[in-house]
């Protein structure tokens, strides 16, 4: 991929985490995660809750397929909570951009769905995640990427 692509990449990639942190996000305690996700990708995983019902998810992370890459993504995802006995459980949806960068850099879509629960009296979270790609530069194509990941309320 040459230096153009990438440079575009990189800007894309700046505006949406610039316009991320314009958000006006509450200053509990509670409304900032940070942890691991396992799976495609693997990395390290941030969430920042923006009411009780949305939040920005994004992950800085390696993907070891598309011959291994740095993979970074942002989501916006709405939840719904479900009755359970103990902790909150959400089931959540969202729309958001991924970028890959290696010797065939891409940039493109997901659409994560996935649930997370809240452990009673704890400040950890955990969650599980499907999110179908789609990725527009340098060409069209479909994937998926998926894991499992452990937060902690910072």
């Amino acid at each position: 991929m040459n230096k153009a692509k990438i440079t575009i990449l990189t800007f894309a990639f700046a505006l949406l985490f610039g316009a991320i942190s314009t958000l006006d996000a509450q200053s509990r305690y509670s409304d900032t995660e940070l942890g691991v996700i396992l799976g495609e990708p693997t990395g390290i995983s941030f969430k920042a809750w923006q009411s009780d019902n949305t939040a920005i998810d994004a992950a800085l992370a390696w993907s070891f397929g598309d011959n291994g890459s740095v993979h970074l993504h942002a989501d916006y995802l709405r939840h719904k909570w479900l009755t359970v006995e103990s902790g909150s459980l959400a089931f959540y949806y969202g729309l958001g951009a991924r970028a890959l960068f290696s010797d065939d850099s891409k940039f493109g879509a997901r659409i994560p769905v996935g649930l997370q629960y809240m452990f009673p009296e704890t400040r950890l979270s955990m969650f599980f995640e499907v999110a179908p790609t789609l990725d527009l530069i340098p060409e069209t194509s479909f994937g998926v990427n998926g894991g499992i990941g452990i937060r902690i309320f910072i």
